[in-house]
């Protein structure tokens, strides 16, 4: 196994172009990531990487050997996953990364049922609003909202997630409520924006007698956090867009309330991501099925509880 743990920590090193990133990624230490590297070049008789105090660059024959390590690394996986498929006992670990609020309220409370059936899998959730990679992050599923950008990807999507925009009765009394989509971009209020590297959403598309149109909000707060977003809202700091199902306590106790009904955001889409397979893990597929039906009803749950009613 050493040998398949070395071939393994190159793909990672590879992937990540660094070896303590790699080291990280494999929980392993950088001494250990190294000497795993050092040793395959010894037995391969050549030099993967060129290594100087800043960079780590694959060489030709790296890049050549990366190209057959992944096909043997994805062969021992299928005929794992196809072991593991017949004796009904998945094990290991398992990458899982979501946004915030949905790992927050609809992922995290379901993880200990999941262990509980199936004690052999070790979960680790990563929770972050930025865009993830699935492969150089070495994650086996991937939650959303919105549409995916890497058609390479296999997804499955779990629901269409209405949208609302809402404030704080305290900013509602002191700016007044808007009437119009236009009052969110004439400077007459606040809009709090979640902002993150990559983000692709700078306009809020609203729902119009005119068709879908995109409004360009300004305000003083962004975060690349939408759980501080709606701490801001709360405070009285402006106008948020959400999930309705984020904020469906907020609602239900009129500490936020909803504007512009009549000019709803559209809705997003809820889906999972994870990576295309001739013999999917048993426990990825095992995982995915596990959450898509728990989070469906969640889910239902809160937006029928966050439902505005039509002509605020």
């Amino acid at each position: 196994m050493s040998y398949i743990a070395n071939v393994r920590t190159f793909v990672r090193v590879y992937e990540l172009g660094n070896m303590s990133a790699a080291a990280r990624d494999q929980r392993i230490s950088a001494a250990v990531a190294s000497s795993r590297i050092s040793q395959l070049e010894g037995y391969l008789n050549v030099r993967l990487f060129q290594r100087t105090t800043r960079q780590l660059q694959p060489t030709e024959q790296g890049r050549i050997f990366y190209t057959g390590a992944c096909k043997i690394l994805e062969t021992i996986d299928e005929a794992e996953a196809a072991v593991n498929s017949v004796t009904q006992s998945p094990r290991g670990s398992l990458y899982v990364a979501a946004p915030l609020g949905i790992g927050r309220r609809l992922i995290a409370p379901q993880v200990p049922a999941f262990k509980q059936d199936y004690p052999l899998i070790d979960l680790r959730l990563r929770l972050s609003d930025r865009k993830l990679d699935l492969t150089a992050e070495g994650l086996d599923v991937s939650f959303f909202l919105g549409l995916p950008e890497d058609s390479t990807l296999r997804i499955r999507k779990i629901a269409d997630c209405p949208r609302l925009l809402c404030a704080a009765p305290a900013y509602l009394a002191a700016r007044g409520t808007p009437g119009d989509p236009r009052d969110l971009t004439d400077g007459t209020h606040d809009c709090l924006n979640l902002r993150y590297p990559g983000a692709p959403e700078f306009q809020w598309p609203l729902q119009t007698p005119e068709g879908v149109q995109r409004f360009a909000v300004t305000g003083p707060f962004e975060s690349d956090d939408g759980d501080v977003l709606t701490g801001w809202a709360l405070g009285g700091h402006g106008i948020v867009l959400k999930p309705a199902f984020e904020i469906a306590d907020e609602l239900a106790s009129g500490a936020l309330v909803p504007v512009l009904t009549d000019f709803p955001p559209i809705p997003t889409q809820m889906a999972c991501l994870y990576t295309h397979r001739r013999h999917q893990d048993p426990k990825t597929r095992l995982f995915i099925d596990f959450m898509v039906d728990r989070i469906q009803g969640a889910l239902q749950a809160k937006t029928d509880a966050a439902r505005p009613v039509p002509g605020g």
